[in-house]
């Protein structure tokens, strides 16, 4: 099995740099190495209603945008209001406080996503949380990240960053199979024999024996990340192809 073609997408923040030199020319560019989705991370002084008519004209579908945690609190019909511009459908909180990185403090959050998730319900979205590393420390006898698990399926999803879930020491293919469908979407980033960030096929991660077990995950979407390329667009090139050749 491969990845469906309109499965495969870029994660922005691989891109920042020349997203601040011409927004709308690397969406193009983007679209025409192969991809045909993006996750949105930055707006670099572009409104929504701007960055969609960007992803329109390249031919791009944004399939999410990441809104800071403070949102939930402030503003957050405004942020929900902007996904729907940006004609997406996922509301992904990339991160969670460090102060709350406590076992109170994920439940606080686990409320918090709870209340977050019903809005998200009411206008025909979906709440995600984004892992790291960190999330994956086990306190007091319980796994942080887990308990994010106990909030309503329907309320909260995630977006499963797999290099960080494997930095945390968990395996994202048993995530898929205990926690069936809470995985829409995925980072895809790679990881060097250092344990340093890979272009995706090029590092030490068992994708294919991840993704074997994707479609019990719920996975629609596999987009790139790569944290800190030395040149993006090479990078680009060749998760893409690392992606689109992969077998599992």
């Amino acid at each position: 099995m491969t990845i469906p073609a309109n499965g495969i997408g870029m994660h922005l923040y691989t891109m920042r740099e020349v997203l601040a030199e011409d927004y709308p020319g690397t969406l193009r560019r983007l679209a025409q190495i192969g991809y045909q989705t993006v996750g949105v991370s930055g707006r670099f002084g572009h409104s929504a209603d701007k960055i969609r008519s960007f992803a329109d004209e390249a031919g791009l579908s944004i399939v999410l945008e990441h809104v800071k945690y403070d949102r939930l609190a402030d503003d957050w019909a405004g942020a929900l209001a902007d996904v729907q511009t940006l004609g997406a459908k996922w509301a992904v909180v990339p991160s969670i406080p460090s102060e709350l990185h406590s076992v109170e403090g994920f439940r606080t959050a686990a409320a918090a996503f709870t209340e977050a998730g019903k809005a998200a319900r009411d206008a025909g979205l979906k709440l995600l949380f984004h892992n790291h590393g960190r999330d994956f420390a086990e306190v007091d006898g319980q796994v942080l990240f887990d308990i994010l698990l106990e909030v309503d399926p329907a309320l909260l999803g995630f977006e499963l960053d797999l290099y960080w879930v494997v930095d945390g020491g968990k395996d994202p293919a048993a995530y898929f199979r205990q926690h069936p469908g809470r995985f829409p979407a995925l980072h895809v980033k790679d990881m060097a024999a250092d344990g340093s960030w890979e272009d995706v096929g090029a590092g030490t991660l068992d994708f294919a024996g991840m993704f074997a077990y994707a479609a019990e995950g719920g996975v629609e979407q596999w987009l790139v990340e790569h944290d800190k390329p030395t040149d993006a667009w090479a990078s680009a090139e060749r998760s893409y192809r690392g992606l689109t050749e992969l077998q599992f």
